[in-house]
């Protein structure tokens, strides 16, 4: 009887060893600090392709071409490696777009990673980048101000919850369902606000260049990871 115990004891502790983390992460690194960053499972094609190009080490090696302050930071533009001071940049990538997968519960809080995408007047279908991604810095928001841009530039009325964030975190609130969310920071939220404080010129690119390398965390990484933020979330 205790040898049946002791073989169900270690096949659980196997089983619960094999299972996969909920999220999958990739760790952006910088000369301005690092961040992780979950992907969000409610839009596979983004994270799917995201994790396929950061895998192949594309991302490795390219700017932050544009950076606004109290807006957000961008960057994938492969075209970036290496670039002039002068060069002009941002129309860069793969041959290949991504559809749009617009979700209402994701929207552009502080923090959050999204794609970036061609206007609507030659992309009315709202089509991402295959490679040019931006991360959200954004600014807090009144009731008031949330109000005038219901009424100005949204379709849509935001949802109680997310004022509360646009409230008190802060965030890009007019750019919800023009482009598609697919993540965000769980760590190391402060590199995003070092980039958009550095000093920028024509085209709203920093003077100096801030390279990036982006790495997709393994299982075992994944898991302590989350262990980590569950801890922290009690």
């Amino acid at each position: 009887m205790k040898k049946f115990l002791l073989i169900g004891f270690l096949l659980c502790c196997g089983f619960a060893y094999a299972a996969k983390p909920k999220y999958q992460y990739v760790k952006i690194s910088t000369s301005k600090g690092e961040c992780i960053v979950r992907l969000y499972n409610e839009t596979p094609l983004h994270r799917d392709n995201f994790l396929k190009l950061a895998k192949e080490g594309y991302y490795n090696g390219i700017i932050f071409h544009r950076v606004i302050k109290d807006f957000m930071i961008q960057g994938g533009d492969p075209d970036s490696k290496n670039a002039t001071p002068e060069a002009m940049l941002g129309n860069g990538g793969p041959t290949y777009t991504i559809p749009a997968e617009f979700r209402d519960s994701l929207f552009h809080k502080k923090g959050v990673l999204a794609a970036a995408r061609e206007g609507d007047d030659v992309n009315p279908q709202k089509a991402s980048s295959g490679s040019q991604f931006y991360l959200v810095q954004g600014k807090v928001f009144t009731d008031a101000q949330l109000d005038l841009l219901e009424q100005r530039r949204l379709k849509h009325k935001i949802p109680a919850y997310q004022r509360e964030v646009y409230k008190t975190i802060g965030g890009t609130p007019h750019l919800d369902q023009n482009y598609t969310v697919y993540g965000e920071i769980v760590k190391g939220l402060e590199m995003v606000d070092n980039i958009a404080n550095v000093e920028t010129g024509k085209a709203d690119r920093p003077k100096e260049d801030v390279k990036m390398t982006i790495t997709v965390l393994k299982k075992r990484e994944a898991k302590k990871l989350e262990k980590e933020l569950r801890k922290q979330e009690k």
